[in-house]
């Protein structure tokens, strides 16, 4: 009797390390990911200016502008140096925070993504809670309702609906959204950004069809779990219908919705560009519809080196942490 404790004392600490290690593994796998995408995105940045046809500091400033200005421009933005000195140069800055200066105003670039983009932030981050606060509960109670082929016309215009929805771009709703709500009804400002009630019809326009989205998977998820075992015990110890799908399936269906829920605040950073030019939002995508429009390609370059390095880190907590919460997910990659 006294070796079984013992042989179970043992197993815990062997399991728990091998864990450990996969876990370890698991979270350099990812560094190493996200450092070589890193890398490659600031190459892609830096050879966006290169690829322009023909001279960008000329297109930037005219083909009236005079020789001199040109080349002089050119000396200051280091154009005239080899490109890998140029690639050296450019990285050597970003990474000490200098992202250039603008070809128009003459103002650090660094200083118009720090002044812009909070307010684009704001929009994803509250658009990405609105479509999780209501795609999760819509996607349960469709789930529940048509479970084992209930309620078929439920179903159908569940999935009509939100097909539809994911279906039409972001930028369409912003219209409309204009045309009904504020210049229709009047109900909300048709621009700019002011009280709180000028982020409704951004956030809603940008919120849409991710809820959409998220309600069609969370339906899929629930109607999976609720053919499981664990439920039909709980059904058959006659539990309430609200505990089991509150406290057993809700938790059990949250691991796709915040993998999908990283990658949607990543697509609503890239997607709002042009709600916010709808909008008239004085965020980063306002200001590179501006910049490339007016071929200020320092700021178009810095702004989508930062779009896509928020995507990378994103990504990146998204997977560590649902390995972290989920070690199955860790393992499989060893």
């Amino acid at each position: 009797m006294a070796v079984i404790p013992r042989l179970r004392g043992r197993r815990p600490s062997t399991d728990g390390g091998s864990r450990g290690r996969a876990r370890g593994a698991f979270v350099l796998r990812h560094l190493v990911r996200f450092v070589i995408s890193l890398a490659v995105l600031l190459v892609a940045s830096f050879a966006m200016i290169h690829l322009i046809p023909g001279d960008p500091v000329r297109a930037s400033l005219g083909p009236a502008a005079p020789v001199e200005l040109v080349e002089a421009r050119r000396a200051a933005l280091g154009l005239d140096q080899p490109i890998l000195t140029q690639l050296a140069s450019y990285v050597g800055h970003v990474v000490s925070g200098d992202f250039g200066t603008s070809f128009l105003s003459g103002e650090p670039v660094g200083e118009v993504i720090a002044s812009r983009l909070p307010n684009t932030l704001a929009l994803a981050l509250l658009a990405t809670v609105v479509a999780l606060l209501v795609a999760v509960p819509l996607g349960m109670w469709a789930g529940v309702r048509t479970e084992n082929g209930r309620n078929r016309g439920t179903e159908a215009a569940f999935t009509s609906a939100t097909g539809t929805a994911v279906a039409i771009p972001e930028f369409l709703y912003a219209i409309a959204a204009v045309a009904l709500f504020a210049i229709g009804l009047g109900w909300f400002p048709p621009a700019g950004k002011g009280g709180p009630e000028s982020y409704v019809l951004p956030v809603l326009s940008l919120a849409i069809a991710p809820a959409a989205m998220i309600a069609r998977i969370s339906r899929v998820e629930t109607l999976r779990e609720l053919g499981s075992d664990y439920v039909r015990l709980a059904r058959a110890k006659r539990l309430p219908s609200a505990r089991i799908h509150l406290r057993h399936v809700l938790p059990n269906t949250l691991t796709a919705t915040l993998t999908i829920g990283g990658l949607l605040l990543t697509g609503l950073i890239a997607g709002s560009v042009l709600v916010e030019y709808v909008f008239a939002w004085p965020g980063l995508g306002l200001r590179i519809v501006e910049s490339i429009t007016q071929k200020d390609y320092p700021v178009a370059q810095g702004v989508i080196l930062v779009y896509g390095a928020i995507v990378l880190v994103v990504n990146l907590l998204v997977d560590v942490l649902l390995g972290l919460l989920d070690p199955t997910s860790a393992l499989k990659e060893t």
